[in-house]
């Protein structure tokens, strides 16, 4: 049984279990003459909090799946060149994967994405001290940063497509950071096969943010991603010591492995790379600058034939090579994540830009709105 509401060009249905898919490639669903959100139940944590499932399918059969624990992208289903719909990030069946130890599959990681060196900053004259969750160093917002939390959902009208928005208040000192910090995340999937994600937050004090999803990616469906053909359109990058902090240069790409100024399949240089274990996460500064929506990266899966261009706001983008995955994980239709199954792309400001002046600031005050657009679009190549 379901019930349906219209909310501007589509509608919302409530439904007693998530939509199933069988496999991890299906038939092209039949186009939708409208967009729809259908809400269901993905499971309780132990202390009986109910996640929420919703399921965004636009007119053209395209799906994606967000839940509100850590506001997930558990699913992202996109067709192929013949007309088939596979999904392309890796994640979890159940909640009890996301609930357990995993390296952020498709979360929303904040209050800070990426690190911040030894886990302190100073705002204002004040220190502060972070947990160090990653070796010496403060990582995504740390061990119960946002992906950790259960946020508030609805789903949100937009005009040709299926949108939900997700929304988590962070009180005073929560993971060490300072002020009571609402935050908002808006998934909208639309008829154009774009997932556009939208963040906002405000603050009653002065705190760093730095918001970004964590999807991983594989346009094939499976294998690894080492021959996708990646494209960045980026001129220099934040090298970085051996713990991943940046140095505070930025360095030229041309003539080093990480030139992708043009395409270049991810596995062409990699063992160029000298950092343990040796693949690509690097943060790249996109010549846009930030500040205006703005091409970031294209990549392409010659298998497949299907395509990913990513716009965004941001002015840089962290390229991970799924390098520390190492097999130990088993994921959705059972299968297990070895090195290399997918890459990272988070949008967002560079590593430990709170500690590092001449990087774009990530300080949000009160009065002042903290806002982020990038949009992921899906396409195919003959």
């Amino acid at each position: 049984m379901k019930t349906c509401l219209s909310l501007g060009t589509f509608r919302w249905c409530g439904w007693l279990a998530a939509l199933a898919v069988a496999a991890p490639i299906a038939q092209a669903a039949a186009p939708s003459s409208r967009a729809r959100v259908e809400k269901s139940s993905f499971g309780r944590t132990p202390d009986g909090v109910e996640i929420e499932l919703y399921t965004l399918t636009n007119a053209r059969g395209a799906i994606a799946k967000v839940i509100t624990y850590g506001a997930t992208l558990t699913e992202l289903w996109v067709p192929d060149r013949s007309g088939n719909l596979g999904d392309v990030i890796l994640g979890f069946d159940r909640l009890d994967g996301y609930l357990g130890e995993h390296p952020y599959f498709g979360s929303t990681v904040g209050r800070v994405a990426n690190r911040i060196a030894k886990g302190r900053f100073t705002l204002d004259g004040r220190s502060y001290q972070l947990a160090c969750n990653d070796g010496p160093n403060h990582l995504h917002g740390g061990p119960q940063g946002f992906h950790r939390k259960v946020w508030k959902a609805e789903p949100a009208a937009r005009r040709g497509a299926a949108s939900v928005r997700l929304v988590y208040t962070s009180p005073d000192g929560e993971e060490g950071y300072p002020g009571n910090l609402t935050a908002t995340v808006t998934y909208t999937l639309t008829d154009r096969n774009e997932l556009r994600i939208d963040y906002e937050a405000t603050t009653d004090k002065a705190t760093p943010i730095n918001l970004t999803n964590h999807s991983y990616f594989n346009l094939a469906g499976e294998g690894d991603i080492l021959a996708h053909q990646m494209m960045i359109a980026a001129d220099r990058f934040t090298p970085v010591d051996d713990t991943l902090i940046p140095t505070g240069k930025l360095q030229p790409v041309q003539g080093t492995p990480m030139d992708f100024t043009r395409p270049m399949a991810i596995g062409s240089r990699i063992d160029q790379l000298t950092n343990n274990p040796r693949g690509y996460d690097h943060n790249y500064v996109l010549n846009s600058g930030g500040g205006r929506l703005a091409r970031a990266l294209r990549v392409s899966d010659p298998h497949s034939g299907r395509v990913m261009e990513v716009r965004t706001t941001e002015p840089g983008i962290q390229f991970y090579s799924g390098n520390f995955l190492d097999g130990t994980i088993r994921g959705k239709y059972g299968r297990v994540y070895p090195k290399h199954a997918a890459f990272c792309v988070e949008a967002d400001h560079f590593p430990d830009s709170a500690n590092q002046p001449a990087f774009p600031p990530t300080i949000l005050r009160p009065g002042k709105t903290y806002r982020q657009t990038t949009i992921h679009r899906f396409s195919v190549q003959k």
